[in-house]
């Protein structure tokens, strides 16, 4: 079983691998049992990456980006993000479940 998506009530916890400077925004598939990778275009450079995968984020879950939180990993590839109530699912979450 798979560790990086998490619900808790009506939000959801993922653990993400990112890949900053890539040619496209895609999740990319699973990354061990732990972390799902995500690659975006933004460079990892002064939070410029950050803010362009919360962006990214919010979107593809329906949300503003102020649902979005940023909990761990502001400097590392290792992410965790917590969205509150996702208007919508990316179809890696539903074929998870």
């Amino acid at each position: 079983m798979t560790e990086w998506c998490r619900w808790d009530g009506d939000s959801l916890f993922l653990s993400l691998r990112v890949q900053p400077g890539a040619r496209y925004d895609e999740f990319a598939g699973a990354y061990g049992d732990s972390q799902y990778r995500v690659r975006i275009k933004a460079p990892p450079v002064d939070g410029k990456a950050n803010r362009h995968l919360t962006a990214f984020l919010a979107k593809e879950f329906g949300v503003a980006k102020s649902a979005v939180d940023l909990v761990r990993g502001k400097g590392s590839r290792d992410k965790l993000f917590h969205i509150r109530s996702p208007g919508k699912l990316p179809p890696f979450i539903t074929e998870k479940e």
